[in-house]
């Protein structure tokens, strides 16, 4: 059995693979003229445990135990738009659907409003 300071290492060791800069801003899109880049949000936790121990009062226990656990997420928060003409602009994205519905309602709202402003009125 792994002992959870090996656990640990292992784990953050895997997390610290995982996150980098594309991890919080996304490649590049090109849309319409429009390049949009999403932004995203990142979030981990993480536990650990131990053990050992004979029970004085068992004569056949012998006792050990180890554990590690962590959990994360990514969620998108933002789009920067950079506009044909190099207007740059940050959309926020909603967060109250589904992550399909609110990157592509965001671009969406990306690619009208760079539409709407060159418009003549």
């Amino acid at each position: 059995m792994e002992q959870p300071d090996v656990l640990l290492k292992t784990a953050f060791g895997e997390i610290e693979r995982l996150l980098s800069s594309k991890t919080v801003v996304g490649d590049p899109i090109q849309i319409g003229g429009n390049t949009i880049v999403p932004l995203f949000a990142v979030g981990f936790g993480f536990g650990g445990g131990g053990g050992a121990g004979e029970d004085q009062k068992a004569t056949t226990a012998k006792g050990s135990g180890s554990g590690a656990a962590g959990g994360g997420g990514i969620r998108p928060i933002a789009l920067v738009v950079v506009d044909k003409d190099g207007v740059v602009r940050v959309e926020s994205v909603k967060a109250t659907a589904s992550v399909v519905e609110k990157m592509g309602d965001a671009i969406a709202r990306a690619v009208e409003a760079g539409r709407a402003a060159r418009v003549p009125a």
